[in-house]
């Protein structure tokens, strides 16, 4: 297949080298002007797991960048991966531009899906997650990847030819292609547990640093569970995940996740690598925080330990405040 990543940020790297292992004709679209700063490789210091014992990769990888799409363009899928926050603009470069291709989107979402892809056909859009990541260091990425993805149906787009396309496109990579049926509260969830996660990094200055105290990953604990009632709120459906950070004791889901992020482990060199990645940045941190807040106070939900944050934190409050302000405005 002919293949278009938007963007060469972290995730659009290590998934168009895994397609382009495949036997993919993989290209990368960038900003106007941004292919000569990049050149025309990258270094690439990887994990590949999806194998039975991951396997290391140390290569400088040729790339192949594009600063325009041609409205008559010939990519069979088109990968868009950015942060949450940045897709709106991503998609309205590809605003009449998608033809027949299939665009899976690949990233964290908090609004309503249907809202975040309005400038796409909708019939067009698959719905997906990595189970990878990573940091760039001195240009180098370094990274990894798991053998399972996610793509999950919302509105009834599992049911298409192109969730089939795209489902078996990773899978002939190597993928394990993970499932959900509701993928609106998948990814809703999946943004609490990175929201609280985000906040303690503010605290501690790192995601690192809450990885290895026990303490830290208890407080993130306590403060995804107080935000689980937000996500019920939007619509959401709690799933198993919610119901541990319920009825967990804090201490033992900071014990679960110190055996699941072992020293050594896939999960945990990623999240180590996640310091080194735009997701590591505080102003980044704070717009989770800041996103979650503004939907808290608009249901009226009381978030103690957020508004704790947002206190110490000013950048959180004046990210819940701007949207406050959009939303007042729409």
């Amino acid at each position: 297949m002919k293949i278009l990543m938007f963007g060469r940020g972290v995730i659009s790297t290590i998934y168009g080298w895994a397609l382009a292992d495949a036997g993919n004709q993989v290209e990368f679209y960038v900003r106007p002007g941004k292919a000569q700063l990049l050149g025309p490789s990258v270094r690439l210091e990887l994990r590949d797991g999806r194998r039975l014992r991951s396997t290391k990769i140390n290569e400088q990888w040729p790339t192949t960048l594009i600063e325009r799409i041609d409205a008559g363009h010939d990519y069979d899928v088109i990968i868009v991966s950015v942060n949450h926050d940045q897709l709106d603009a991503a998609l309205g470069v590809l605003r009449d531009k998608v033809g027949d291709a299939t665009v899976l989107i690949f990233n964290n979402v908090w609004t309503e899906p249907a809202d975040a892809i309005t400038a796409l056909p909708s019939d067009h859009v698959v719905w997906g997650f990595p189970g990878g990541g990573g940091g760039f260091t001195d240009g180098q990425l370094r990274g990894a990847l798991l053998r399972t993805m996610f793509l999950g149906d919302i509105d009834g787009s599992s049911t298409t030819a192109r969730h089939r396309q795209v489902r078996n496109l990773f899978r002939r990579a190597g993928f394990t292609v993970m499932v959900s049926k509701d993928f609106r509260s998948w990814l809703w969830s999946h943004f609490l547990l990175d929201t609280a996660l985000a906040t303690r990094a503010l605290y501690t200055g790192s995601f690192s640093a809450v990885l290895n105290s026990r303490a830290e990953l208890a407080e993130a604990a306590r403060i995804a569970r107080e935000l689980i009632p937000v996500m019920i709120m939007k619509g959401g459906q709690p799933g198993p995940t919610e119901r541990i950070v319920q009825f967990l004791a804090p201490r033992l889901i900071a014990r679960i996740l110190k055996q699941v992020l072992g020293a050594g482990g896939i999960p945990r060199f990623i999240m180590e690598q996640v310091d080194h990645s735009a997701a590591g940045r505080p102003e980044s941190a704070a717009t989770y925080a800041g996103d979650v807040l503004a939907t808290a106070r608009r249901y009226g939900v009381a978030v103690p330990r957020l508004e704790e944050a947002a206190s110490r934190f000013p950048i959180i409050n004046d990210r819940a405040e701007e949207l406050r302000s959009a939303m007042s405005g729409s």
